[in-house]
């Protein structure tokens, strides 16, 4: 399979002088459709490894390839709002949709962004929205959802612009074991059916353990992690 990201020996540092390391030369390719999962203890930087792999953030030193292009300190703004619109999607320990916006309008708002017409941007997400059984709420408020609804929409927007990999950062954080376990797998089954790789931050080791892949961070480094 072909390599669609990778971590090429990233390095963050923070303080007087770049004296305090959180990632250090850190190395990693995921194949396309494939899942990896980043565990780690509190405080190890898995957050942080996470907003630099999705140009959130910038690396002291290395480079992020997404899709062969190359992305490092010195690539402008625009390029990487370019790459994070079209090739990347985002799902969060919190939701971050629009109050103010219904259930159907939360998944468009990827595509309009992208100049693709209402009418494409609802067939879509009206589709999306079906794949995670949300048909039935399309028109409600995001605050008339359960948190495991608000997650599946979440998860449905990440999915809106058909991204080469989706970034989740501790996405089932919030939600109890049973409504974990069922977002994870909403996200697993629908990104293996449409061959996009994720790249996932947990704490949750039984969700680490249906990946493809585990990596692990401690201290700032990171390693494979083989201990299942």
């Amino acid at each position: 399979m072909s390599i669609v990201f990778a971590l090429s020996a990233i390095s963050k540092s923070f303080g007087k002088n770049n004296q305090v390391n959180i990632i250090i030369n850190a190395n990693l390719q995921i194949k396309k459709g494939e899942i990896v999962a980043l565990i780690g203890p509190s405080g190890s930087g898995k957050s942080t490894l996470l907003h630099i792999a999705g140009l959130l953030d910038t690396p002291s030193s290395g480079s992020v390839f997404i899709n062969n292009i190359e992305c490092s300190a010195t690539t402008s703004d625009r390029e990487k709002t370019y790459l994070r619109r079209n090739f990347l999607g985002f799902v969060y320990q919190f939701h971050h949709l629009l109050q103010e916006f219904s259930v159907l309008e939360n998944v468009m708002l990827p595509q309009i962004i992208i100049g693709k017409s209402n009418e494409v941007a609802r067939k879509n997400a009206i589709e999306l929205l079906s794949l995670v059984k949300l048909q039935d709420k399309l028109l409600m408020s995001i605050s008339q959802l359960s948190g495991g609804e608000r997650q599946r929409v979440a998860i449905a927007r990440s999915l809106i612009n058909y991204p080469s990999i989706i970034l989740a950062d501790e996405p089932t954080g919030s939600l109890d074991n049973d409504t974990a376990l069922e977002v994870f797998s909403l996200l697993h089954k629908y990104a293996k059916e449409k061959n996009i790789s994720v790249f996932l931050a947990t704490h949750n080791h039984i969700l680490a353990k249906k990946a493809d892949k585990i990596v692990q961070i401690n201290s700032g480094t990171l390693q494979n992690y083989t201990d299942y």
